[in-house]
């Protein structure tokens, strides 16, 4: 992201999902319901349908698993409503309409044209400033606005999240509800039909490949788009950006966590085009890795984006950018995400504790969030709480991320430094205190809440470690004299850290006692089954499958004599490598297993009549 052309201010936008008189992610009884056929006769369990009242919007969907819905995703749908909010109030100001937003007070707002990228300077526009003839220009939620927004939203699944836009997010034209699935479009129909919304969502069954590749005129693009696949995005970026328009929004949710955060990075390399690394930082990584491959398919097309904000939440990254057009920036972009080097960058050993280095990327280096939009948005829902369900929650967050360094790329965090040499772990206060003493600056993130984003340098860090450590010291006779320990704690500080409490050391999101992180909001939370034809059967069906595959056992008995003769019935997996040494006394098989006999099979005559089965 290039500082000179990030967006100077904006409001907040907010997905989220309302399900009344309960905790968030949960199910109300009340708001959910079998639906009935007329007369009240009680349709069959293969067609029943459950109803959801989220935001605005009340939806229904199978209760077999047809149509894709995942309740804990709210805080996304509302942050989501929030942005694209406050980007329709920057956008339509610029051409003097109003925006009208429900529970906000009629008063006039100062509007920030953020159509020039070009300027260093945001240009303050006065609504006195606007032509008398549309100081009454106004846009509401529910009604369409000619010079407003085009959305899309590529994978509707139910249609929740495009029904939300038209009845929460004023200044729309239309929105246009895609998904690949025959079942999940006639659901779009029937649930656009039941929030009166016909005439701003228009149901639309396409691949959104492809639908996007058709809208690459200049005249067809869409204002804002929105992805919230599945899994991972990457094979609809490079229609996503040449469909969004010039100066346009494009919201892309990420939930191919294990991907990003450097369990497989053969697969993150194919398809974002970076090495994650196992680290601390991975769920920033992960923002930065995304935000790269981004900007790296709109490049092919003489195009850049620009990040508004960029959130790690739950199990999924979400990101809102801007995509802009620009031959001479997009060759700025290889000086963003790298350097030609001189020689090398680094010794083949790191040189405080004598371990390899790793190497990881390419990823965005440049600030990762919009700090003017984020606050516009952070005002607008301070000031307008009753809006979203997870007003609080997106409080907390966006306070925290107005107090991160935008220029510190990653972060520590101090369980890590501390495990590293094996101390106690020194409480946050007083470690953010010792950096500020020693004239660093310092901050939280909002994707970890123990981690420490700071300007110092490694040898700082270690520096004020080791003063720790000689406060409470380590047994430095068991440490192996190979050790990343040993190694840096058999050097002397040069800096001499003051631990004293600063008062700036305590960040004010703290203070306040905000909801910065996320709580579970359910048990067994996290991503839901992908939808499958068939629903509910279909997904048992698969997962008996996969527990045959995956030769899965079964819970063993609790009879002690029944027991051991299970674990007979199983092959001792150190005898087949010739290095069990137990002999008839290890509890495990020795014989070689008879055909048709599986480990999963329960003891019985059969199994005790085997050879060598006692």
């Amino acid at each position: 992201m290039r500082g000179s052309l990030t967006l100077r201010s904006a409001r907040s936008v907010c997905r989220a999902r309302l399900i009344k008189g309960q905790s968030p992610g949960l199910p109300n009884p009340t708001a959910m319901e079998n639906a009935t056929g007329p007369c009240g006769e009680e349709r069959p369990r293969e067609v029943q349908e459950t109803t959801v009242t989220e935001g605005a919007a009340k939806i229904v969907f199978p209760s077999a698993n047809e149509v894709f819905y995942n309740p804990v995703q709210e805080f996304n749908r509302d942050l989501t409503c929030a942005v694209i909010t406050e980007f329709a109030r920057i956008q339509l100001g610029a051409k003097g309409i109003q925006i009208k937003v429900p529970g906000e007070k009629d008063t006039q707002k100062v509007i920030v044209d953020l159509s020039d990228q070009e300027e260093e300077k945001v240009e303050l526009k006065e609504s006195e400033n606007l032509a008398s003839g549309d100081q009454h220009r106004t846009a509401a939620v529910g009604e369409i606005c000619e010079e407003g927004f085009r959305v899309l939203e590529g994978l509707a699944a139910s249609g929740l999240r495009s029904i939300r836009f038209a009845l929460e997010v004023p200044g729309l034209r239309s929105v246009v509800a895609n998904d690949a699935s025959a079942p999940a479009v006639d659901l779009i129909r029937q649930n656009v039909q039941l929030n009166g919304v016909a005439h701003l969502v228009q149901p639309s069954q396409a691949d959104a490949r492809m639908l996007m590749y058709q809208h690459q005129k200049v005249s067809e693009r869409f204002d804002v788009i929105d992805l919230d696949p599945y899994g991972s995005p990457a094979r609809f970026l490079d229609a996503a950006v040449q469909a969004v328009s010039e100066g346009g929004l494009l919201c892309v949710t990420c939930t191919d966590m294990a991907v990003l955060t450097g369990k497989s990075k053969e697969t993150c390399y194919s398809k974002y085009g970076a090495m994650a690394l196992k680290t601390r930082a991975c769920h920033e990584m992960a923002l930065r890795i995304v935000l790269h491959s981004l900007d790296l398919h709109a490049n092919c097309y003489q195009r850049f984006v620009v990040p508004l904000l960029s959130i790690s939440a739950d199990f999924y990254v979400r990101v809102f950018v801007r995509v802009f057009s620009s031959p001479s920036k997009v060759k700025a972009s290889a000086r963003v995400k790298f350097s030609a080097a001189c020689g090398p960058p680094v010794t083949p050993e790191c040189e405080h504790c004598g371990q390899q280095h790793q190497l990881g990327g390419p990823m965005w280096a440049e600030p990762i969030h919009d700090l003017d939009f984020v606050g516009r948005v952070l005002e607008a829902v301070s000031t307008n709480p009753s809006r979203f369900h997870t007003s609080e929650r997106i409080r907390g967050v966006l306070s925290v991320i107005t107090e991160e360094l935008p220029d510190v790329p990653l972060y520590y965090t101090l369980d890590q430094l501390s495990s590293t040499i094996h101390c106690n772990t020194p409480s946050l206060l007083k470690f953010r205190s010792a950096l500020l003493h020693a004239d660093f600056r310092v901050s939280l993130s909002h994707t970890c809440k123990n981690a420490v984003k700071t300007d110092a340098p490694a040898s700082a860090l270690w520096d004020i470690m080791r003063c720790w450590e000689k406060k409470y010291p380590v047994k430095r006779e068991r440490l192996s004299e190979t050790s990343p320990a040993f190694r840096i704690l058999s050097v002397e500080p040069r800096l001499q850290a003051n631990f004293t409490i600063r008062e700036d050391a305590n960040p004010s999101s703290r203070q306040r006692r905000l909801k910065r992180f996320q709580v579970n909001p359910e048990a067994n939370w996290g991503p839901r089954r992908r939808a499958r034809p068939g629903g509910k059967a279909a997904d048992e069906a698969v997962e008996e499958r996969h527990m045959v595959l995956r030769n899965k056992r079964k819970e063993p008995p609790e009879n002690a004599a029944q027991r051991a003769a299970w674990l007979k019935t199983v092959p001792c997996k150190r005898f087949k490598e010739g290095t069990c040494q137990r002999g008839d006394q290890c509890c495990y098989s020795h014989s070689p297993r008879a055909p048709g006999i599986s480990a999963d099979a329960p003891p019985g005559p059969r199994a005790a009549a085997e050879p060598g089965i006692d």
